[in-house]
């Protein structure tokens, strides 16, 4: 999924990124109190969803619709270990999802969506979904959406959850960072160019504005040096 900035704040590869363990809190902190971990905090997965949501309903919704049934599906099916989030007084205000050695946060199977969706349902929902999927090239770590809670907007969250994904990136032998933004969200873009993503191509979809809400996707790029660090590690 796009690497999300308008509601949230979304060269050569290399070998394929080592499948090291995640899901341990790292200790980044920025300005305004908001700290950085890796995983989703043990009963922090509605809330997660909730805020994924937010973010990307009108993206998603065609095939997950309706919310009420879509954030309880997300939160049973994130993976928390491909995750970084952002807290603020203990509280989930912000988390940025990837793919990583075969595993993304948005990582339910066919399976489960037919269950929880039916037959009827949850078949042209996951028609839908293919055309929204992504895999990394060798040496890749694929952005898997990103998203801020409106009360933690404009303090940096969006730029130190890219930091940490890139501290990941690094730590796994990745050459680079990939992302998609859509034609309707200048602020995510600008927001990825100041972290020093570029754009590679762009794909125009005109077929799926009236669905989806978007036209074009563009692929960003961004390269990792080895062993790259997170914001802030103690």
């Amino acid at each position: 999924m796009e690497a999300d900035a308008k509601r949230s704040e979304d060269a050569g590869a290399g070998g394929p990124c080592r499948a090291d363990g995640l899901g341990r809190a790292h200790g980044a902190h920025g300005a305004h109190g908001v700290s950085v971990r890796r995983g989703l905090p043990a009963g922090a997965e509605r809330r997660a969803a909730e805020l994924y949501w937010d973010a990307f309903g009108r993206k998603l919704g065609p095939a997950l619709n309706p919310p009420e049934k879509a954030v309880p599906f997300l939160a049973d099916q994130f993976d928390a270990d491909r995750a970084v989030c952002a807290l603020l007084g203990g509280q989930l205000v912000g988390l940025a999802g990837y793919q990583l050695d075969g595993r993304a946060l948005t990582g339910g199977s066919a399976s489960a969506l037919l269950r929880a969706y039916g037959w009827l349902r949850g078949l042209p929902g996951l028609l839908l979904l293919a055309l929204l999927e992504r895999r990394p090239a060798p040496g890749q770590l694929v952005m898997d959406g990103i998203a801020v809670a409106p009360e933690a907007r404009g303090r940096g969250v969006g730029s130190l959850l890219l930091e940490e994904v890139a501290g990941v990136a690094g730590e796994h032998g990745c050459r680079e960072i990939r992302l998609d933004v859509i034609d309707t969200n200048p602020r995510a873009r600008a927001l990825y160019e100041r972290r020093g993503f570029t754009a590679v191509r762009t794909e125009r979809t005109p077929c799926l504005r009236k669905l989806l809400g978007f036209g074009a996707v563009t692929t960003m790029h961004r390269a990792v040096a080895a062993q790259e660090e997170g914001p802030s590690t103690p």
